[in-house]
Parts: structure tokens; C-alpha cells; sequence
């Protein structure tokens, strides 16, 4: 049962908990977020904030420091067939504790609706606390155009001011 293999990217300053699922491959081979090509995060929410999209791991760092955003997962462990959300099966749930205790997180936001799921599921009621759902950045979800992403992520917006 594959274990998430990084940490959660917050500091003390950070207002918005994003949580995705669980990491696809490429992310746990980056052992960084949303490491796939073809996954919109970087570029949809960079063009939410109005800047550069982030290309290194350095870069992407600094650019959610720099923007207050935190980044998470629902899952900390969890059987999964390579990347697919659909196949997700024995779930534990990460702890979000040490990340509400350390930052004002003023907003949950959730990557998509599997991680929706998850969190109503394992988290909402331990913290009590309801998330926001945001389309899913993932290729998966192709039904959804870039300018549309870009058009509902905007409402991080609302809790980074």
C-alpha cells in the first residue's frame, strides 16, 4: 500500500489549504505536487494569482509561500493502480492537525471531487470544518477547458486578500 512519500508545503503565513487525493506517479517520483505535465495546477492557479507559471520545484515553492497557499492531500496511504483516482481503495487519511494548529488557514479547498469525497468522508467531520470543491486540475477531467478552470479557481482569490 503505497504511503505519501512528501510532506505538506505550509508555513505560518499560508491562508489557503489546497488538498488534492493522493499524488499521482509522476508526482511521487518528483516527490513534489501535481507533477505531471499535463495536470492544469501550476497553470491555473498562477493565472488565477496573475503570474508566471512555476517551472522547478524551487520555483513552485517560493510561488505558494509567496502567495499564502498551502498544499496537502486527503490521503496519506491508500491502495491505488498507478494514477487512477477511480481505483482508490483502503483509504487512511492524512492528519491535518499540525497545519490548522500552525497557519491561519482561512479556506479548505479541494482538488476535484475525488478528493471531495475523501475529505467529507475521513476529515470534515474530525476537524469540522467544510471545503470548497474546485474543478479538478487532473487530464482526467477534459471536460474542462483552461479558461474554465481558471474562471472557478478564481475564487481563491476571495481568501488570499
Amino acid at each position: 500500500m503505497p504511503q505519501h512519500p512528501f510532506p505538506p508545503l505550509y508555513d505560518k503565513n499560508s491562508k489557503v489549504l489546497i488538498l488534492g487525493s493522493f499524488p499521482s506517479v509522476k508526482s511521487r517520483e518528483q516527490m513534489f505536487f501535481y507533477g505531471h505535465p499535463q495536470n492544469r495546477f501550476w497553470k491555473v492557479v498562477s493565472a488565477v494569482i496573475g503570474t508566471d507559471t512555476p517551472v522547478t520545484i524551487e520555483e513552485k515553492s517560493e510561488f505558494l509561500h509567496l502567495n499564502h497557499i498551502a498544499l496537502w492531500d486527503v490521503i496519506a496511504s491508500c491502495d491505488i493502480t498507478g494514477s487512477s483516482d477511480s481505483s482508490i481503495k483502503n483509504v487512511v487519511a492524512n492528519d491535518l492537525t499540525e497545519i490548522l494548529e500552525n497557519a491561519d488557514i482561512r479556506q479548505i479547498i479541494v482538488n476535484g471531487k475525488t478528493a471531495e469525497k475523501y475529505y467529507n468522508k475521513y476529515i470534515r467531520d474530525t476537524i469540522g470544518r467544510e471545503a470548497v470543491c474546485l474543478p479538478s486540475t487532473s487530464p482526467a477531467n477534459a471536460g474542462w477547458s483552461m479558461d474554465r478552470l481558471v474562471e472557478a479557481w478564481g475564487k481563491i482569490n476571495n481568501y488570499l486578500d
